[in-house]
C-alpha cells in the first residue's frame, strides 16, 4: 500500500451514472487484477474504495457509478485537479488457476476489475470468455474495449433491452469454462454458486472504513476463519466461502 498523488486526465461519463476516470501517477504497488484503491475527497471523513480497471505505467483507469455524494462529488471533478489515492490495495486475482479457457464474469459495478484480469489473461494465451451483466441497455459499457482485447464477450440485460435478456447465470450454460472469476453483488454471487461447474474466485464488495485492514469493519466468515475483504480479499476462493442463510 502506498499514499499517491494522482492527476485528472479525463472524467467522462460512460454509461447511465457511470463515470471512467483516467489519472496520471505512480501506479507501481498495483501488481494484480482485481486489487484497488482508496481515493480521499475534500469534506468526506472515509476514503472511497474503487476496483481497479485498468492501469499501466503512470496511467490509472478507474469506472465508478454515481451512488451518494462523495461520487457526486467525484464525478464533478475535471482535467488537471488531483486526487489523494491509497494505492495497491487488496490481494487481486490468481491467474495461474485459470486453465486455459476461464470465464469471466461482471455484474454492473463489478464489470470493471475483469476489463484487465481479461488482458492479463489473454496475454497468458488463455481463451477468455466475459459475461458481462447490466439491468438495462443504458448501463452497458466497455462492450467494445473488452471485445478489442480479445475476449469473447456476451452482454446480458435483466431488461432484455440489448443482448441476451437474463441474468449472468442463464449466459452461463453457453461457455465451456476452465475457472472462473468473478465480481458483483452478493445476490448473484449466491445464483452463480449454485451453478458454477468448476472452481473459482469471487471479488466481493463490501463497505469498508480504513481500506487496509486496521479496523476490522469488512470481516466474513469463511472455512479458515475471518477474513478482511479489504486485506486478505477482496478475492476469495469459491471452496472458502460459507454463505449466509
Amino acid at each position: 500500500m502506498k499514499q499517491e498523488i494522482f492527476t485528472i486526465q479525463s472524467n467522462k461519463k460512460i454509461a447511465k451514472d457511470v463515470y471512467e476516470l483516467i489519472l496520471a501517477g505512480n501506479t507501481d504497488e498495483i501488481t494484480t487484477p482485481g486489487q484497488f484503491v482508496n481515493i480521499a475527497l475534500d469534506g468526506f471523513f472515509l476514503r472511497r474504495p474503487i476496483s481497479v480497471c485498468d492501469y499501466e505505467s503512470g496511467k490509472l483507469t478507474l469506472i465508478y457509478k454515481v451512488v451518494g455524494r462523495g461520487t457526486e462529488k467525484l464525478a464533478l471533478m475535471s482535467e488537471g485537479e488531483t486526487l489523494d489515492i491509497l494505492t495497491g490495495l487488496g490481494n487481486g486475482y490468481n491467474t495461474a488457476k485459470s486453465g486455459e479457457s476461464p470465464v469471466l464474469i461482471g455484474g454492473g459495478v463489478g464489470v470493471p476489475p475483469m476489463f484487465n484480469l481479461a488482458k492479463k489473461l489473454i496475454a497468458e494465451g488463455k481463451k477468455v470468455t466475459a459475461i458481462l451483466g447490466f439491468n438495462t441497455k443504458d448501463e452497458v459499457f466497455y462492450e467494445d474495449e473488452f471485445r478489442a482485447s480479445g475476449a469473447e464477450t456476451i452482454i446480458v440485460t435483466a431488461d432484455g433491452s440489448y443482448g441476451k435478456k437474463g441474468f449472468v447465470t442463464d449466459a452461463l450454460p453457453e461457455v465451456d469454462y476452465s475457472f472462473f472469476y468473478t465480481c458483483g453483488p452478493e445476490p448473484m454471487f449466491r445464483a452463480l454458486s449454485k451453478v458454477v461447474k468448476t472452481e473459482g474466485q469471487y471479488s466481493f464488495e463490501e463497505r469498508m472504513g480504513c481500506g487496509f485492514g486496521a479496523c476490522m469493519g469488512c470481516s466474513c466468515k469463511t472455512l479458515t476463519g475471518n477474513k478482511r475483504i479489504c486485506k486478505e480479499g477482496p478475492v476469495m476462493e469459491s471452496g472458502e466461502i460459507i454463505w449466509k442463510d
